[in-house]
């Protein structure tokens, strides 16, 4: 039972958001790390980040019933029952919260709840109704470094500014990557996606754009004298090799449109985790 609880929280999502938060947490501290203090920050996002996958369980339920990859959910079989996955949820914000208000500062609780708020209810309500629901799914999935920055920080500047864009901006072809390798799961339930809205040249087309982007915040943490130029000569080949597997796309034959997706999905998860664990090694210490 409790493995089947800790599917509600999505784990791989947690995983995911604590190594961005690692990514901001090293930025703002400059060489100098407080592992209380990022342990802390770590844990009660956590908490939080997992409430709001409980709850988005929830609000995504049927929809999970219909796409194949998500329908042996808790939630869509009905093997947990709603009221206990929403009491669930809710003791994990508590918890969260709690955490997060005695041991960080109120602009860092503040930005979760932010983020908790607009993953649940703007991007629920978007994702349904139409495509640019990624582009609000985007903001709330790169609160987190800005969390872990704002933890030490304790305010917004332009660090914070930019480990914030350079998530968000990576997000979006992650994404569309997703949404072309489950092509067939999001047009089952509905959900309208660029892919299947604007097809599948619009698509990469976008994907090619936002990585460029991608590269050129990356690039800013350097330029703008946080970051060393080891983490800039990272984020300068790792980008040309994600734009590249990106450009290959052109070419790519429909028939194996979804294996380069899925390339293009475990690119995007090299490419962000080596950029955010690189940061602690090769930040600029404070002055």
């Amino acid at each position: 039972m409790i493995k089947t609880y800790s599917m509600l929280t999505k784990p791989g999502i947690i995983f995911g958001n604590v190594v961005t938060t690692l990514g901001g947490f090293a930025l703002a501290s400059k060489g100098d790390i407080d592992f209380f203090k990022l342990l802390t920050t770590l844990l009660g996002l956590s908490f939080i980040i997992a409430s709001a996958g409980v709850f988005n369980n929830y609000l995504d339920r049927e929809a999970d019933a219909k796409m194949e990859r998500t329908k042996n959910r808790p939630l869509a079989t009905g093997l947990i029952p709603n009221p206990s996955a929403l009491a669930f949820g809710l003791w994990l914000l508590l918890i969260g919260i709690v955490i997060l208000g005695i041991y960080t500062n109120a602009l860092t609780l503040g930005l979760s709840l932010l983020g908790f708020f607009i993953y649940l209810v703007l991007y629920a309500f978007m994702k349904y109704r139409s495509f640019y629901g990624t582009l609000v799914g985007s903001v709330a999935g790169a609160i987190p470094p800005l969390v872990g920055y704002t933890s030490i920080s304790n305010q917004i500047d332009m660090g914070g500014i930019f480990i914030f864009l350079l998530v968000a901006v990576w997000q979006m072809p992650h994404f569309f990557a997703i949404s072309i390798y489950r092509l067939e799961d999001y047009k089952a339930a509905d959900i309208p996606v660029l892919p299947l809205q604007k097809g599948l040249e619009k698509t990469k087309i976008q994907m090619f754009f936002y990585i460029i982007a991608f590269v050129f915040v990356s690039l800013m943490l350097t330029v703008s004298g946080y970051t060393g130029y080891t983490y800039a000569s990272l984020a300068l080949f790792l980008g040309a090799l994600w734009l590249w597997l990106c450009f290959q796309g052109f070419s790519t034959e429909e028939s194996k449109d979804k294996r380069w997706a899925k390339k293009m999905f475990i690119c995007s998860l090299v490419v962000i985790f080596t950029l955010s664990l690189a940061i602690p090694f090769d930040v600029r210490a404070a002055s």
